[in-house]
């Protein structure tokens, strides 16, 4: 019915705009005659390169939320995350669960995205930097430097921009050298101590050959604070009796009072030769270098879900049970049953080995001493204190945490565009990329002084990509424009993690290694039959390989120790028979095989030794009609589809035996139709676009124990419609406003969704993932109206006042739709007042963001294994103030 619905409110739509018209011929403006525009009042054209060459935004038939220099500047935009509010049924947030960093970029274009940082998943939105595919979240979540427009292209855009642009893509186009010298910058204070300084100046070289260097500075301190847990002296000696993070292994040691700083630096140059000749190269270079605490995060709740193994008579603290429903270990409930019982009842849950010494006789340096029995044992000097609900503190900018926190990136890359007119309308195009990201990130998810969920990461990347274009432009009196192409790319790397559960009852040690080649060939051409009728057919293939290792390993040896295998003072007997399997006597199976751990060289590796491989190929077809009843009038349609590969699940804590599990390539088919329309003499612009997406094999994270996997979990149906119109009715006045409508459902759940435990309905914990159920960071309804106004003052000067309010109905975070990791309806309001002198020398600037103050969850997730569920909101109300200067 929704469907029914969706198809017949776009048919309405787009036949009242017809209506309302007479019917003439016309022909397209070219892009040329976009700067002359400007200065006759109304709309302001804005050029874009959705298509891969020079075109008015209002000229292409897909749907495009374009942002100009002047619109970035004047909003005082920091990283890609900020433009999130101002899209219709786009989501931008920076930072991932348990990723420590809001470098890392989860982008979702209408439903469709990805919510990780991991090498075994890709993006579903793709982020290019002036042509140049970023392979990874991480570092996506660019600084807006220099900016000259960024544009967000909707719907699968696989022909032309390729691999993992299912959902979309967002292109950030650079500025390119002037021909004068030039300096201009700006100098930014603010809340939190904000110290942000940016700097761009052109330097002429010589004919034809000029050249830019751009950096930026930007030092903040934290707004979320950490606190000393103020409790009794009884729990301060217990606190005090916690093993630090320090004694377990992790990628970085780094400590800090506050959480959510900004200590940043960015530079980019660029050459360029251009002499009006027939070739035009532009070599661009650009570093990255943050070093601060990482991200804030927030204890949301604490849990302990039923399940099999519960004792009959819990002790107080100790949870329900310390197993979960699907067989895996709930360790927070086990945490608290180890320090709450004495050893006879821990001898009764077979539980000696795993309350014992922590770490294994493979690793004996990393012994720590048993946790059995310890707030039991008549003796308060060595009690530790159980995990349950002290350490919420209700309030985002405050935690008690005390383990590990960095946010430590370096980011650089080299390029070259080059184009060479080897005909007259016919040009090649060679785009020409290295980068490089070498990150590390630490996060303390359970917002407490103990080791109950502590995470580090590093993270090593690079990446070549060869692209070249023939294009055609103007053929055959303008009718025919084409681009034939072919792509190739090569990405490699490594990721470890390191995350400690309750205290050293698992320690996961995960080693990953990638490497993944890419080769592409594609092609679409845009025929203009007549004055009223155009077509456009494409298509691209692709084929990639991609391999991997994964080394994951508990260097607890926590399998051994529950299942019999291992004694309480950590020595494990991985080639010992297996005491639960018979025969007992000698000559049953060795305790590794019988618990299906892969490697005998290693006992405690839980994933399959070798390297994995998987090809995957595809042909992304698109085809489109464009009508042009009237003058500057455009009515389309179009079918596309979209694709990203598939690969492995490696954050795992079981042995997998011989089997590396795997998930399946995602696949979106998307029709849309659309209106572009600029009406009152250029006083409105007003584009609409309805579409409905069949989104197949949708990769999301699901918690299983206490592994957030990748999986497929099922097929979506996606239907949505979004207007946006920018009037401009009297000379200094702009508004802005858009209004996007989304059902992104479930049509069918996989197995791996509906088994026990994973991702079902708990009453007053979970909604779960259902048939029917909204997808992961998708909100129905978007709104946002931005009004600008200049009036000019008797000097010549002006007073600019702007404005942006947003709305975003209820998201939520997981996949399981947890119901305290949800963001409700938010409203943002955003403000700021500009004066600029006569000769536009030089600005003031100052505004306030989020002037509601209101708090949302930006990433949020679950592990209840561990007892945690947690999340890290939005900065909070801020004020900001700048100088800027053009000469």
């Amino acid at each position: 019915m929704k469907q029914l619905m969706l198809r017949g409110t776009a048919v309405a739509v787009i036949t009242v705009a017809l209506g309302a018209f007479n019917p003439v011929h016309a022909q397209a403006q070219p892009a040329a005659a976009a700067a002359a525009v400007e200065d006759e009042g109304g709309v302001a054209e804005i050029i874009v390169t959705a298509q891969k060459r020079d075109q008015r935004l209002q000229d292409v038939p897909i749907a495009i939320t374009a942002f100009g220099a002047e619109a970035l500047q004047s909003r005082g935009l920091a990283d890609l995350s900020a433009l999130s509010g101002l899209a219709p049924n786009v989501n931008l947030d920076g930072g991932t669960p348990f990723s420590g960093s809001s470098a890392v970029l989860s982008a979702t274009i209408r439903g469709i995205g990805s919510d990780d940082f991991a090498f075994n998943i890709d993006p579903g939105v793709g982020i290019y930097l002036d042509g140049v595919f970023l392979a990874r979240t991480v570092g996506a979540n660019q600084d807006l430097l220099d900016v000259e427009r960024i544009e967000v292209l909707k719907g699968p855009q696989g022909t032309l921009f390729g691999r993992n642009t299912i959902g979309g893509a967002i292109s950030i186009v650079t500025r390119n050298p002037g021909k004068e010298l030039k300096l201009k910058g700006d100098l930014t204070t603010g809340s939190f101590n904000l110290l942000r300084a940016r700097l761009s100046l052109d330097v002429p070289i010589a004919e034809g050959l000029t050249s830019s260097i751009t950096a930026g500075v930007t030092n903040r301190t934290g707004f979320q604070r950490r606190l000393r847990y103020e409790g009794t002296a009884a729990e301060q000696r217990a606190i005090a009796n916690s093993d630090s993070f320090q004694n377990f292994s992790h990628a970085d040691y780094s400590n800090a009072s506050r959480q959510s700083p900004d200590d940043n630096i960015s530079l980019r140059g660029k050459l360029r030769w251009d002499n009006g000749g027939s070739f035009r190269v532009t070599a661009t270079g650009d570093y990255t270098r943050q070093l601060s605490a990482g991200q804030n995060n927030s204890l949301l709740a604490v849990s302990f879900p039923p399940g099999p193994f519960a004792p009959t008579n819990p002790l107080p603290g100790t949870g329900i049970n310390p197993i979960a429903p699907n067989g895996g270990v709930l360790f927070g409930g086990l945490y608290n049953f180890c320090i709450g019982s004495t050893p006879d009842q821990i001898a009764a849950r077979g539980a000696t080995a795993i309350c014992g010494a922590r770490g294994t006789s493979v690793n004996p340096g990393g012994l720590l001493a048993p946790l059995a029995g310890v707030n039991v044992d008549n003796n308060p000097n060595n009690n530790r204190l159980p995990w349950d609900g002290r350490f919420i503190t209700g309030d985002p900018d405050t935690t008690y945490a005390t383990g590990p926190t960095v946010n430590d990136l370096k980011a650089f890359g080299f390029g070259a565009n080059a184009e060479l007119d080897v005909a007259d309308k016919l040009t090649l195009r060679s785009i020409t990329a290295y980068r490089r990201t070498n990150w590390t990130a630490g996060s303390d998810l359970d917002g407490s002084p103990l080791s109950i969920l502590e995470l580090t990461f590093s993270q090593n990347q690079e990446q070549i990509s060869q692209e070249l274009q023939l294009l055609g432009n103007d053929l055959f009196d303008g009718k025919l424009n084409f681009v034939l192409g072919a792509f190739y790319f090569n990405e490699k790397g490594n990721l470890r993690d390191h995350v400690v559960f309750n205290e050293g009852l698992l320690q996961v040690d995960g080693p990953n290694d990638f490497d993944t080649s890419n080769f592409a060939f594609f092609g679409q051409f845009d025929l203009r039959v007549n004055d009223w009728l155009a077509f456009t057919v494409g298509g691209r293939y692709t084929n990639e390989t991609k391999r991997f290792e994964g080394g994951q390993q508990d260097l607890n040896g926590g399998n051994y120790k529950l299942f019999g295998c291992a004694d309480g003072n950590g020595t494990i007997a991985p080639f010992g028979n297996f005491p639960l399997a018979p025969p007992v006597a000698a000559g049953g199976p060795p305790c590794f095989a019988a618990l299906s751990f892969p490697d005998p060289t290693n006992p405690v590796r839980v994933f399959v030794p070798g390297v994995n491989r998987q090809k995957f190929d595809n042909f992304a077809p698109k085809l489109g009609v464009q009508l042009f009843p009237a003058d500057d009038i455009m009515v389309y349609g179009s079918y596309s589809e979209g694709y990203k590969t598939g690969g492995w699940t490696t954050r795992l804590t079981n042995p997998q035996g011989n089997v590396a599990p795997s998930f399946d390539e995602e696949i979106a088919k998307t029709f849309e139709v659309g209106i572009k329309s600029t009406l009152w003499d250029r006083k409105l612009q007003l584009n609409i676009a309805a579409f409905t997406t069949n989104y197949g094999n949708v990769q999301l994270n699901q918690q299983v124990g206490t592994s957030p996997t990748i999986d497929n979990a099922g097929t979506a149906r996606i239907n949505g419609i979004e207007i946006e119109a920018v009037l401009a009715p009297t000379d200094g006045l702009t508004v802005n406003a858009a209004v996007g409508y989304l059902d992104a459902s479930f049509t069918e759940l996989s197995a791996s969704v509906r088994a026990p435990g994973v991702a079902g309905a708990i009453p007053g914990v979970r909604l779960g993932a259902v048939v029917g159920g909204q997808l992961p960071k998708t909100a129905t309804w978007s709104v946002n109206i931005s009004p600008r106004y200049e009036a000019k003052l008797g000097n010549g000067g002006a007073l600019v006042f702007m404005a942006d309010w947003s709305y975003r109905s209820e998201v939520f975070n997981d996949l399981a739709r947890y119901i305290q990791l949800r963001r409700p309806p938010v409203n943002m309001v955003n403000a700021n007042i500009t004066y600029r002198e006569p000769d536009e020398r030089w600005y003031l600037s100052a505004g306030a963001t989020n002037i509601l103050d209101q708090r949302f969850l930006v990433s949020a997730g679950p592990n209840e294994a561990a007892g945690v569920l947690f999340g890290s909101f939005n900065r909070p109300r801020e004020w900001f103030a700048r100088i800027g200067f053009n000469f």
